[in-house]
């Protein structure tokens, strides 16, 4: 007879469970936030988890895709606020367009697509010390690969996520 253990009771990493050692999964710094805060987009940032999709109307026009790296995603999904640090947060956008070649197949217009990329990546930075007068986060935006250094600019990001100071300006 085999004992299993209760998958509902949790696991204690580094304990020893019938001559197996449990460890965690957590990847370690990849040095994401501190290349945005040096003017240069982290590696692999693409490949980060989708948080959410949306649809913005004129006058910015775009379809945006939030993405989250590890520490966003288990934020997220232990609705875990305020986020903590080491949260990045990227947003892509692409012109909102129609697409001839699938309306023809619906005989209507009624299909919209992502088209080229708009208005940059931007992302935030979680450090609730090193950025306390944004809200613990750094803004940043890279247009062509390149970094807006306009603070003016930077500054108006914060300004718009003060509307939302109960859900960490997320």
């Amino acid at each position: 007879i085999t004992r299993r253990r209760n998958i509902d009771t949790p696991v204690q990493p580094g304990k020893r469970y019938h001559g197996v050692v449990v460890t965690t999964q957590r990847s370690p710094d990849d040095g994401a936030g501190a290349a945005i805060a040096d003017g240069r987009l982290p590696d692999g940032y693409r490949d980060w988890r989708l948080i959410s999709v949306a649809r913005e109307e004129a006058p910015l026009d775009d379809i945006r895709a939030v993405l989250g790296n590890n520490v966003a995603i288990d934020a997220y999904r232990t609705d875990k606020q305020p986020f903590p640090d080491g949260t990045i947060i990227a947003r892509l956008a692409w012109r909102y367009e129609s697409s001839e070649e699938n309306n023809k197949s619906f005989g209507r217009e009624q299909s919209f697509v992502a088209g080229h990329p708009k208005n940059g990546v931007q992302f935030m930075v979680k450090d609730a010390a090193k950025y306390a007068s944004t809200g613990g986060w750094l803004y940043a935006q890279f247009d062509n690969g390149v970094p807006v250094r306009n603070e003016a600019q930077l500054r108006n990001c914060f300004t718009c996520h003060q509307a939302v100071t109960n859900r960490d300006y997320v």
